[in-house]
């Protein structure tokens, strides 16, 4: 029976326990999109997970989504970077960086120029600005020939994410982001090969994996999937046919994961599970919904066939989660207040189980 103390063998690594701190935005990078030393403790507080997923890492500026997001686009952000997986891999750990696009979830407010998205459709709701929330603005519609070089900027930026220490990364595909739009049938209204047909609508997500996995090796590659999600307004048809098109092509790249979130009926998330013949990372609750992965999700996940199970607020909350899932300590509360607010406090200040009070 496995259980989410057991190691495990992803890539080149070895996972000492089958536990992931999943991407978790934190809008605390510097000026520039640099990672801080206040970032390096962070993520070192975290290492006894199996694997560490950093929060998202734009891979272009005009891929920014929010202010205050660390960047793999410059020299100065791979050196900013380095101490925080220096630190991480000095307390026994491993972290992938997560590359995420925010494609039409953006602002210029914050980029300085209008974002861009499969089609002129806007997101649904308010996007972060340096001044505050502001309704989504209207995308400019990629022309055919640009699409490529935004599938390359994933390839680009994971080759700089090596230079600067990480493990591998994980594309994000989920949660209404530039991949997430493409996959999307109404966010994408394209007429040529990214467009209409499920063939068409997986082939940016494809283009992006595959340049990636050809930068920096299959085994350093994985992508976070949210299938049937609607976050910033996004629809999907066709769902499983959809998912399903996708892992085949996928399959053929040897990467390293596929990360599935709880965003689909379970009947289709098993469906996905026996279809994908590599490793697959679970998130088995809704991200920001109502209920928080505890053990007996995870341990439901782990014998429906997950291999790793991510978690997101359970990590926030507790540096040390992976001791109190094992020992049965309770599981700290988080302050949703602080999420995004800058600064240590709700960041830095959540402590080990045996320094509360």
């Amino acid at each position: 029976m496995t259980t989410l103390f057991d190691s495990y063998r992803l890539g080149d690594l070895t996972l000492p326990n089958r536990m992931v701190m999943a991407p978790m935005t934190r809008i605390r990078a510097a000026a520039g999109g640099l990672a801080t030393p206040s970032m390096a403790t962070y993520y070192a507080q975290r290492a006894t997970a199996g694997l560490i997923v950093s929060e998202g890492v734009q891979p272009s500026l005009i891929g920014q989504s929010n202010p205050g997001t660390p960047g793999l686009h410059t020299d100065e952000q791979v050196s900013a970077w380095r101490p925080v997986t220096a630190a991480v891999h000095s307390n026994g750990g491993r972290i992938f960086a997560q590359l995420m696009h925010g494609g039409r979830v953006s602002h210029p407010d914050t980029t300085g120029a209008q974002p861009v998205g499969p089609s002129a459709v806007p997101a649904v709701g308010d996007v972060f600005t340096p001044s505050g929330p502001r309704p989504a603005p209207m995308p400019r519609a990629l022309d055919t020939a640009e699409v490529p070089e935004h599938a390359e900027s994933y390839g680009r930026a994971a080759r700089r994410a090596v230079e600067a220490g990480f493990d591998g990364v994980e594309l994000h595909g989920a949660n209404g982001y530039l991949i997430s739009q493409f996959l999307s049938s109404n966010a994408n209204l394209r007429t040529d090969r990214y467009g209409g047909s499920v063939a068409n609508r997986i082939r940016f997500a494809v283009e992006a994996v595959s340049a990636t996995a050809e930068a920096v090796g299959g085994a350093r590659t994985g992508i976070r999937l949210s299938p049937g999600v609607t976050f910033w307004g996004v629809e999907e048809t066709d769902i499983p046919e959809l998912y399903a098109a996708l892992l085949a092509e996928l399959a053929h790249l040897d990467l390293a994961y596929i990360h599935l979130e709880a965003t689909a009926d379970e009947e289709v998330l098993v469906g996905l599970r026996r279809a994908w013949p590599g490793t697959l990372v679970m998130n088995p609750v809704l991200p920001m919904g109502p209920k928080q992965t505890g053990r007996a999700e995870a341990d439901h996940w782990l014998g429906l066939g997950a291999d790793l199970i991510s978690f997101g607020r359970g990590f926030l909350a507790n540096p040390d989660l992976v001791e109190r899932l094992r020992t049965g300590l309770p599981i700290a509360p988080v302050d949703e207040a602080t999420y995004y607010q800058g600064g240590d406090a709700g960041y830095l200040t959540y402590s080990t189980y045996q320094h509360t009070a």
